[in-house]
């Protein structure tokens, strides 16, 4: 059974452009995804704890308006 874990950036980044999201672009001081008209903000830490990854997954889900589950998350 899969369990939320740390991600490294590279990973996360690599994880969202799974789900659809286009990037990573350079902004003003962080770089971000973009969907659609929806921008994602990718913070420049090496690692996300597990909070940050849930805590960024949940804007995510805002965006793409539909959840994403653990399995999910965890397939790629």
């Amino acid at each position: 059974m899969a369990a939320w874990r740390p991600r490294k950036r590279r990973e996360f980044v690599g994880k969202l452009r799974g789900l659809g999201f286009g990037g990573p672009f350079s902004g003003t001081r962080h770089q971000f995804v973009v969907l659609g008209q929806h921008r994602q903000t990718i913070p420049t830490h090496s690692e996300y704890s597990v909070p940050q990854v849930r805590l960024r997954l949940g804007q995510v889900e805002f965006i793409l308006e539909r959840p994403v589950s653990l399995e999910e998350w965890s397939a790629w």
